[in-house]
């Protein structure tokens, strides 16, 4: 823990002038990991004993906490994160080719990180936009009816975003 603190100090730094900044720090845990994610990008071991320690309960409460909700995660996400929605319409209007698409363009399988950081990729069951089906979701951005030669043009426009700016 301590080198990982030590690389990081800066961070935990703004972690805990959040944590100080709280009315209360009781009841503050889901509030506390959803900002040590937003600072961090994760929530590695080290962090959860941080937040443990800080908010004074025990660390396997916070693990349970990090375990049980999917938008936690304890692994390094990539800059722009791509959801494939696996539910039932999706799926039935081919998602499962979408995400191969995805996973043969970028290397990787679901679940899985790009080596450089940039795209992180994931299956869901459902995000609740089954009239546009089926549904990727980048970092947010909502894109409907998608067939795999959409594919490219997707990343493209993310791949893009990095030589413009």
């Amino acid at each position: 823990m301590c080198d990982f603190y030590s690389r990081n100090k800066h961070l935990f730094d703004q972690l805990d002038n959040f944590i100080d900044s709280l009315d209360t720090r009781k009841g503050a845990l889901i509030q506390v990991l959803h900002h040590a994610q937003g600072i961090f990008g994760f929530l590695p071991k080290e962090v959860q004993l941080y937040i443990a320690k800080a908010l004074n309960i025990a660390p396997s409460k916070v693990y349970g906490v990090v375990s049980f909700y999917s938008y936690f995660t304890t692994e390094l996400r990539g800059e722009y994160k791509i959801s494939v929605c696996l539910g039932t319409v999706c799926f039935v209007k081919g998602a499962d080719k979408i995400l191969a698409q995805f996973e043969k363009e970028l290397g990787i399988k679901s679940g899985e990180t790009t080596k450089d950081l940039k795209f992180s990729l994931e299956g869901l069951r459902c995000v609740g936009a089954c009239g546009l089906a089926p549904v990727v979701v980048v970092n947010g951005k909502v894109y409907g009816q998608v067939k795999p030669e959409d594919v490219t043009s997707i990343l493209d426009n993310y791949r893009e975003t990095e030589v413009n700016c």
